[in-house]
């Protein structure tokens, strides 16, 4: 059983009705902050289309799906309230942190 960085108590309600999003267990379990997110096209109603990864995820470890999780995106902004700016950026959008920044730069994605 995963044992996350915040607990269900430490969660505030800091954005609401931006729906469900994925999250890397590097942010999540080990707390890192957020170094790159970007907005796919929604799977179903509830997904927003975020996808928030620390950066430090090699291709092998984001192909073993125990090492993300489906979250509210309210609760990776809990991790990281850095991300709450650029939570209305359009689908397709990709933004990365460089290494000891405090904000992101749009990146080509894909």
């Amino acid at each position: 059983m995963k044992k996350f960085k915040l607990s269900r108590d430490d969660i505030q309600e800091l954005v609401f009705g931006y729906g469900g999003c994925i999250a890397s267990d590097k942010i999540t379990v080990e707390g890192l902050l957020v170094g790159f997110m970007y907005r796919e096209s929604p799977h179903n109603e509830m997904d927003s289309g975020w996808r928030f990864l620390s950066g430090e995820e090699s291709d092998e470890y984001m192909s073993d799906t125990s090492n993300h999780s489906v979250f509210g995106v309210n609760t990776i902004a809990n991790y990281d309230p850095s991300i709450i700016e650029h939570l209305d950026a359009p689908e397709g959008v990709a933004l990365e942190r460089a290494s000891g920044e405090e904000g992101f730069t749009q990146v080509e994605s894909g």
